[in-house]
């Protein structure tokens, strides 16, 4: 009887700061075939939530390991993404098919595309660590096994959900039509709202970081862009 306990509070918890995701990941799916490979996706998943769950376990231990002001301006990274895309949209698609050939497992682990899925989940996170933080402070080692457990499990779950939606006739048709084209504002407009939810932008120091990485960020995408006319 004790193990319901921890098991409905994980499962409840996780939907609430997970649903988000699935829209996340319901993109990614509907774009394996151009940019993703579905295991550099589900991988991906795995490891950002893996650091997710990393860096909310200190309060477990009492303690916290990073300011959510300072995890927010991990928003800049699917900005970057976004803004790439965006800028280069030609050239992902031709080079997507180049990333493609990654056959093995461990290449899968190592690959561009799989780090990119992971930093957005960890970048989506703000809210997974402002709540998992004090439910795991209220643990027992027991239940912190259970609580882990259907964590990692609802993981897979939630791959095998988006994997299925962008299968669904209707949905894979508009997305694949329309999805390159909104994909870049998706993860433009996701970063900006991570910012803004962790109140990263309120700290001016912060602020300025962010600011000066943006910036840092176009000048280099604008170069890449410039340079092969040259």
């Amino acid at each position: 009887m004790p193990i319901l306990t921890p098991l409905s509070t994980a499962i409840t918890a996780f939907t609430a700061t997970n649903l988000d995701d699935i829209v996340i990941l319901l993109l990614f799916f509907s774009q394996a075939n151009a940019l993703f490979r579905h295991r550099h996706i589900v991988i991906g998943q795995y490891l950002g939530f893996a650091v997710l769950v990393l860096v909310s376990l200190p309060g477990f231990f009492g303690g916290l390991l990073l300011p959510v002001s300072w995890t927010g301006m991990l928003g800049i990274v699917p900005i970057a993404i976004g803004l790439n895309q965006l800028l280069n949209r030609e050239e992902e698609e031709e080079s997507g098919a180049e990333l493609e050939p990654i056959s093995a497992p461990f290449g899968s682990f190592l690959s561009p595309q799989t780090y990119g899925v992971a930093a957005i989940t960890f970048a989506n996170g703000g809210d997974n660590v402002g709540i998992y933080v004090p439910l795991f402070a209220s643990c027992t080692w027991e239940s912190l096994v259970v609580v882990l457990g259907v964590f990692f499990s609802l993981v897979g779950v939630w791959c095998y959900t988006a994997y299925r939606l962008a299968k669904v006739p209707a949905i894979a048709t508009a997305l694949t039509r329309y999805g390159n084209q909104f994909v870049p504002f998706v993860l433009i407009g996701l970063g900006a709202m991570i910012l803004i939810e962790s109140h990263t932008l309120e700290d001016r120091g912060l602020l300025l970081l962010t600011l000066v990485a943006c910036c840092c960020t176009v000048i280099t995408l604008s170069r890449n862009l410039i340079q092969p006319a040259k």
